[in-house]
């Protein structure tokens, strides 16, 4: 089975490096292409360095039009079987796209969904409405949390066009001999120049409100404000790992309370199971979260976890991550668990049962047995193909869902 993957941009975020982890661990007969809408980043060069072929449609705005045209002549000469699209913006232009190229069989992943809110962004009935149009020109949507399903049920969508399936992760690709472990942490450190000797705070993701890191700062400045009063306490740090809009409001805020100096920032990253080595915990502020990805990261190199929001963990028995402990998105919250933190020894944990359970490799596989359902179901006389400028006078009823979603997001995308 050919399958063209549709994303709005290849950025280093949680969306992105699931798509090129599962690319990694699809079984070997889903032979996988991927078309992003724009921004071919750090994740479009490692799914090349892959072998990955990525188009880059040059997208240059929401209501760039003219990208439509260009995925469908992509999908009919791929040759294409299924559609996948990611993201909300690649989920309307893809699935209507599939239509118009004649691709009956579509699977959309919806990885970030709350009630009101979509990938960060308040949601309004225009936009809900527009999601919906989208949806039904899919044949499935996938939900990578229960959270997310729950949304989903509630904004309309029928449950017989939701399939939960998570994300997961390479269990395999955090496990490192203890020596071998020290060395790479060292060599991060030096690389990031961070002491040897620090006790550093790790945060992971885009620099946006959303992931409210501006609560690490100041946990960190009331950290060091106490660091005199403490000297057998190695000194704290922090280290953010992503790049985004919020970087220049974060520094600022760290210069207000005198810590600039040890906060440092990475940008975006590729090798973050490496860069986890040089962290003594992570701590992830941000409440809405709809799988929380990097707090599993987290566990499965063995550190211990403070975060505000996991739905990934909550839908599991809680010893399943004895060392992952929720907190509320405060400041004196998270100052208050990393100080306890602080004064602990700093040794590799031992991989808890929810890493293995969001095994990725498990996950892979269900999600090829769920493009093959896909593909069962699709079966049948092709639909006409109709051209991506518009059908025929006559040849589709003018109410039909690729009509209406058309029309939907040339004014309101």
């Amino acid at each position: 089975m050919k399958v063209l993957h549709v994303i709005t941009g290849l950025a280093s975020g949680g969306a992105e490096r699931q798509l090129l982890l599962m690319l990694r661990h699809l079984p070997r007969e889903h032979h996988c292409e991927v078309a992003t809408l724009t921004n071919p980043g750090t994740v479009a060069a490692a799914l090349r360095a892959d072998g990955v072929t990525v188009h880059d449609l040059a997208m240059r705005g929401n209501r760039d039009l003219a990208v439509l045209p260009r995925l469908v002549r992509l999908i009919r000469s791929g040759g294409y079987d299924l559609v996948h699209t990611h993201l909300y913006r690649a989920g309307l232009y893809g699935r209507l796209a599939a239509r118009l190229a004649g691709v009956r069989p579509v699977v959309a992943t919806e990885h970030s969904l709350h009630a009101g809110v979509i990938e960060g962004r308040p949601t309004s009935r225009g936009v809900r409405a527009l999601y919906l149009a989208a949806e039904r020109l899919g044949s499935v949507t996938v939900a990578v949390s229960g959270q997310v399903a729950g949304t989903l049920a509630d904004w309309g969508v029928p449950a017989d066009r939701v399939q939960l399936l998570p994300n997961g992760i390479d269990a395999a690709a955090y496990l490192l001999p203890t020596a071998s472990r020290a060395a790479l942490r060292q060599t991060v450190r030096t690389d990031l120049g961070l002491p040897q000797q620090a006790w550093v705070v790790g945060g992971v993701g885009r620099l946006v409100p959303g992931k409210r890191f501006e609560v690490l700062v100041d946990a960190l400045a009331a950290l060091r404000a106490e660091a005199d009063r403490h000297p057998a306490l190695r000194e704290p740090r922090l280290l953010l790992v992503g790049a985004g809009p919020e970087q220049a409001a974060l520094e600022q805020r760290a210069e207000r309370l005198g810590v600039r100096g040890a906060v440092r920032f990475t940008g975006e990253r590729e090798d973050v199971p490496d860069v986890l080595t040089a962290m003594d915990v992570l701590a992830a502020p941000s409440a809405g979260e709809t799988f929380g990805l990097t707090v599993l990261e987290a566990l499965a190199a063995g550190l211990p976890v403070r975060h505000s929001a996991c739905p990934a963990l909550d839908e599991l028995d809680p010893r399943a991550a004895p060392e992952a402990v929720r907190l509320p998105s405060e400041a004196a919250a998270y100052t208050a668990a990393l100080r306890e933190l602080w004064a602990r020894r700093s040794a590799a944990l031992p991989q808890p049962p929810a890493v293995r359970h969001y095994d990725i490799a498990r996950i892979a596989a269900e999600l090829g047995r769920l493009y093959d359902r896909v593909g069962r179901a699709a079966d049948g006389p092709p639909a006409r193909s109709p051209r991506a400028d518009g059908p025929p006078a006559g040849s589709r009823r003018a109410d039909s869902p690729s009509v209406r979603a058309r029309r939907a997001v040339a004014g309101r995308v």
